[in-house]
């Protein structure tokens, strides 16, 4: 019987936020049993606590962003990824900002300082969602769906005709592990297109992003100087990304396959697995 887990010390780490472009100071403190995960607002008076439901996940463009009324927590889908990744099911995460910090983009920063915190063992079970019957959402050629599994997977393709990407590998088969995770996909950054910045900034997107914290793309290349972290790393980041929006919903047992996958998409793929009562059931 898996059973759930908590960091045994307080940790903190200063960034800045990809979005906002803003510094953030983020402090991750242990929490009891059945806490879940809590990001606490501390620059509003008094502090703001949300736990992570699916429920509370509202449509945004690019990333995934946890609403309570009308408090906000955005780009939270790296370090739910490494969570995930560490198995971690209760903890407090203080922000002085509206953003969880960047850092360089991927998991692998944020597993680092969960793994420097160190990892408790708890005394009750966790909570796993175990997949029973296919649930699938589409958005014309674009699609997400989670099938029955004996062991959690994910199977992902993109379709980039962009010269850089197309050279690339494309599609991803992968039976998760955590361990494979950290070693294969956990440094797999976000990426984006120089040609979109302007457009972006206008929207008040990407304030903070640049070739520290995302791979850049021209319109022929990678414009980072040390090249790519994988060889198909912009697959392998889409696959991160499903990690972290998938934990929105805690521990999942099954197959998530993709077409062209989106925080959207996941988000609404959850919503609708939890809304179909007789396509899960919960197990320890």
């Amino acid at each position: 019987m898996a059973r759930q887990q908590t960091i045994k010390h307080p940790v903190s780490v200063t960034g800045k936020g990809l979005h906002s472009g803003k510094p953030v100071q983020m402090c991750l403190k242990p929490a009891p049993s059945d806490t879940g995960i809590v990001f606490r607002r501390v620059d509003l008076e008094p502090p703001v606590d949300i736990r992570v439901d699916a429920r509370k996940i509202e449509p945004a463009p690019l990333c995934t962003l946890l609403v309570d009324h009308d408090v906000k927590v955005a780009t939270i889908e790296h370090l739910m990824a490494a969570l995930a990744t560490l198995e971690i099911d209760n903890i407090i995460v203080e922000l002085d900002a509206a953003e969880v910090p960047v850092m360089d983009g991927s998991s692998a920063p944020l597993i680092f300082i969960l793994e420097s915190a160190g990892i408790r063992r708890q005394q009750l079970s966790r909570h796993v969602i175990e997949v029973k019957k296919p649930v699938r959402v589409e958005d014309g050629d674009c699609y997400a769906e989670l099938l029955p599994s004996k062991e959690l997977r994910f199977t992902i393709s993109i379709d980039f005709e962009h010269p850089a990407i197309a050279s690339t590998s494309q599609s991803i088969d992968f039976i998760y592990s955590p361990m494979a995770f950290i070693k294969e996909v956990s440094r797999a950054r976000t990426f984006g297109f120089l040609k979109d910045l302007k457009k972006l900034h206008k929207q008040g997107l990407a304030l903070g992003g640049g070739l520290d914290n995302a791979v850049g793309l021209d319109d022929k290349k990678v414009m980072n100087p040390e090249g790519l972290r994988y060889s198909d790393e912009f697959v392998k980041h889409k696959l991160l990304d499903a990690v972290g929006d998938l934990y929105v919903a805690g521990p999942i047992l099954g197959h998530y396959q993709a077409h062209k996958p989106s925080h959207r998409l996941n988000n609404q793929l959850i919503q609708k697995l939890l809304r179909s009562y007789s396509a899960w059931r919960e197990t320890s």
